[in-house]
C-alpha cells in the first residue's frame, strides 16, 4: 500500500468539501419529497407512505452514514491536532 502525506488542514478541507456536497445533496431529496427530516422521510418510506421512495431512501441512508463517518474522522484529526498542540 502507498502512503502519501497530506497536511492536516488540507485533510479537513477536503472533508469539509465532502460534507458540505452531502448535506446539500441529502437537502436535495428531502426537498424532492417535501421533508424537513431525514429520519421522518425514511420511515414513511419503510413504512410504504411514500410510493416509489425506495431509491431515494437508499440513497439517503448512504450519504447519512458517509456523513457520520466523515464526521467522526475529523473529529478524531482535530483531536489529536489539540494533543499535539497543532
Amino acid at each position: 500500500m502507498t502512503e502519501v502525506s497530506l497536511d492536516r488542514r488540507l485533510a479537513v478541507e477536503l472533508v469539509d468539501m465532502k460534507l458540505s456536497f452531502i448535506v446539500n445533496e441529502v437537502e436535495k431529496i428531502l426537498s424532492n419529497w417535501h421533508y424537513d427530516v431525514a429520519s421522518k422521510f425514511l420511515r414513511d418510506a419503510e413504512q410504504g407512505i411514500i410510493h416509489e421512495a425506495e431509491n431515494d431512501a437508499i440513497t439517503l441512508v448512504h450519504l447519512l452514514d458517509q456523513q457520520d463517518e466523515l464526521t467522526r474522522l475529523k473529529d478524531t484529526w482535530i483531536d489529536e491536532s489539540i494533543g499535539q498542540g497543532d
